[in-house]
C-alpha cells in the first residue's frame, strides 16, 4: 500500500470514527501531497511524501514551542497532538549513536580533514540520512567530529 493510499484509508477510518482532530491532520497531509502531485509528475512518491511529513512535523513542533513560551497551553496541546499524528507516518528516526557512526564513516570515505570540508561530508550524509535523522543533529555531529 502506497503512502497516499494509507492516508486515504486513514481519512476514511477517521471519518467513520468521527475523530475530527485526527481527520483535520490527515486532510492537511493529503492536501500537501496533492499540491506536490499537481506541481510535479503525477502522484507524489513515498520518499517525497515522507519528506513532506517530516516538514509538517517540524513545523508543528516549532509552533508548539512558540505556544509554550507564550503560555498558550490550549493551542500548544493542539499542535502537539497534530505532531504526534504526523509522527505515526514517519519512519523510525535514528539514534544519536547511529548517526554518529554514519558521520564517522562519511568523514572517512570523503577524506575530510577539518571544518573546511563540512560541505563535502554534509552532502553525502544529507542524501543518505534524509528523513531518518534531524539535520541539525547531523550538522552538529559533523562539526564536532571535524573539529577534532
Amino acid at each position: 500500500m502506497s503512502f497516499s493510499e494509507q492516508i486515504n484509508t486513514d481519512i476514511k477510518n477517521a471519518m467513520l470514527a468521527k475523530d475530527k482532530e485526527k481527520l483535520a491532520v490527515l486532510r492537511d497531509i493529503k492536501s500537501k501531497l496533492l499540491l506536490e502531485a499537481t506541481s510535479g509528475n503525477g502522484e507524489a512518491s513515498d520518499e517525497t511524501a515522507i519528506k513532506i511529513c517530516v516538514k509538517l512535523h517540524k513545523q508543528r513542533m516549532e509552533t508548539y514551542e512558540i505556544y509554550k513560551t507564550q503560555g498558550r497551553e490550549d493551542l500548544a496541546a493542539d499542535e502537539l497532538f497534530q505532531a504526534q499524528v504526523i509522527e505515526g507516518y514517519l519512519p523510525k528516526m535514528m539514534s544519536e549513536d547511529e548517526v554518529r557512526a554514519e558521520v564517522v564513516a562519511a568523514i572517512a570515505s570523503t577524506g575530510a580533514t577539518g571544518p573546511q570540508d563540512m560541505g563535502k561530508v554534509m552532502g553525502v550524509l544529507s542524501g543518505k540520512l534524509a528523513g531518518k535523522a534531524d539535520g541539525k543533529m547531523i550538522a552538529a555531529l559533523v562539526k564536532e567530529n571535524l573539529a577534532k
